[in-house]
């Protein structure tokens, strides 16, 4: 485990509740944070800390519409926040607000056992597919090349409308009654395999948003209406606000718009940057390497390593970023704390001092540059150099294909290794000449 493995247990406090944080009377000069909180036995305790950081995410705080007549509505109402499995469900007529990750994936898997599911959508959207191409995880396509130089050099227009095209090639969005007005970049991907199997079958039914409540039902904004509906999930997203510290007053919130640079740090800590949130972005990437990245940065400024930009340039940066997502995204509190992920996780990585150098990586071997900037943007990536950099990166970056590969195959591997030492060579001939045209191109980018 690796707590065990980096002795960290001893730090960890199970079953305790923080009550408050806020800066000590000593804060001016030294950045400390005075933490209360109640112990395992019910005590309350106060302690304090060199630096402080919030974890908690932006998943905590459930965000509940209310329709008219919901008050007399005698099914159940919950929201996806409190849906663990689908037991209890079974046999059930079943409504799910929401067409995002969780909404999609609460409607899916109650279409195996309920009576009927009607999935509710107020704007549609564009569904993305997991398995991608020859079957390979969607996130290994999330290359440098892919995802960072082309997103800056091909217009959005021609983007959507080629990732459009082959999202209607999979299923039409607009017969299958979930084409939105908006193009797909311009809100959060949502992905699943399974919804185009459960509508055509009919498990499924795709309805738009509610407009009241009856007894026993629900009428739809089209006029359509199901009566004995007996359980209603709301898939409608989070609300976060922070005030475990200071009662809120230290970083403010609305419509779930708040000033951190970088979503991590206050403006009213510049002085010592002692405190800083964690995971709270909405990636198009994962979000554990962000989370990691983030530590990073925090930690490198906390012990001296790396010092972090002046106030106005954080004023500035946060700024920018704002302006940039109100110009690409659907206005929506879903889409206030975008990001990126190669772009955030570089711009991290500068700060961290543990940036990607592709030129300095292609003069040492052309062959793992070319990896670097067409293959997956593995977290390890970028434990290559800098501080805390790990002797096994480059050797886990060259496996990615491999342990996919495995993964899938299992004990067929070996066979498949021979079959394929051929072609390995051939692959290794052209990632050469590749990298040679990537050596120009790195040139006119960087």
């Amino acid at each position: 485990m690796y707590a065990e493995h980096y002795d960290l247990l001893k730090y960890t406090k199970f079953h305790h509740m923080v009550k408050n944080v806020e800066r000590a009377p000593d804060y001016k000069t030294t950045g400390k944070w005075n933490v209360s909180y109640v112990d395992n036995e019910g005590k309350e305790k106060l302690e304090t800390f060199d630096g402080v950081l919030l974890c908690n995410g932006h998943h905590q705080f459930p965000y509940m519409p209310k329709f008219e007549g919901q008050e007399k509505f005698k099914g159940r109402i919950t929201h996806s926040h409190s849906y663990k499995d689908h037991k209890g469900y079974e046999d059930k007529v079943c409504v799910c607000v929401g067409v995002g990750n969780s909404g999609i994936d609460v409607a899916v898997e109650l279409s195996r056992i309920a009576k009927q599911v009607y999935l509710v959508s107020r704007r549609g959207t564009w569904v993305l597919n997991k398995v991608f191409d020859y079957g390979m995880p969607l996130d290994q396509t999330n290359s440098r090349f892919r995802n960072d130089v082309l997103r800056r050099i091909v217009p959005p227009s021609v983007t959507n409308w080629l990732i459009e095209r082959r999202l209607n090639q999979r299923f039409d969005h607009a017969l299958y009654g979930l084409k939105p007005k908006h193009r797909v970049s311009e809100t959060h991907s949502t992905v699943n395999d399974e919804l185009p199997n459960r509508i055509i079958s009919g498990t499924v039914r795709v309805k738009p948003n509610i407009k009241r409540f009856t007894e026993s039902g629900v009428i739809f904004e089209d006029g359509t209406e199901v009566d004995h509906v007996d359980e209603v999930v709301l898939s409608t997203g989070y609300k976060f606000h922070f005030t475990l510290v200071e009662g809120g007053k230290l970083i403010p919130v609305k419509d779930n718009e708040v000033s951190l640079f970088e979503f991590m740090f206050p403006l009213e800590t510049t002085d010592h940057n002692s405190l800083a949130i964690i995971g709270l972005v909405q990636p198009l990437g994962p979000a554990m390497p962000i989370s990691e990245m983030q530590a990073r940065v925090f930690f490198e400024n906390l012990t001296g390593g790396r010092k972090l930009p002046s106030k106005m340039e954080m004023e500035q940066n946060i700024k920018c970023k704002k302006m940039a997502m109100e110009a690409r995204y659907v206005k929506s509190p879903r889409h206030t704390i975008q990001v990126d992920y190669i772009p955030y996780m570089d711009e991290l990585a500068k700060m961290a001092g543990c940036q990607v150098d592709l030129w300095d990586e292609f003069k040492k071997d052309p062959v793992f540059a070319y990896k670097l900037f067409c293959g997956p943007n593995v977290s390890y990536v970028y434990r290559l150099r800098g501080p805390h950099t790990w002797s096994g990166a480059k050797k886990a970056i060259e496996g990615v294909e491999y342990r996919t590969k495995l993964a899938t195959c299992g004990s067929k591997m070996k066979m498949m290794e021979s079959h394929c030492a051929c072609h390995n060579i051939m692959m290794t001939a052209v990632s050469i000449i590749a990298a040679l045209i990537l050596a120009v191109i790195m040139y006119r980018i960087f």
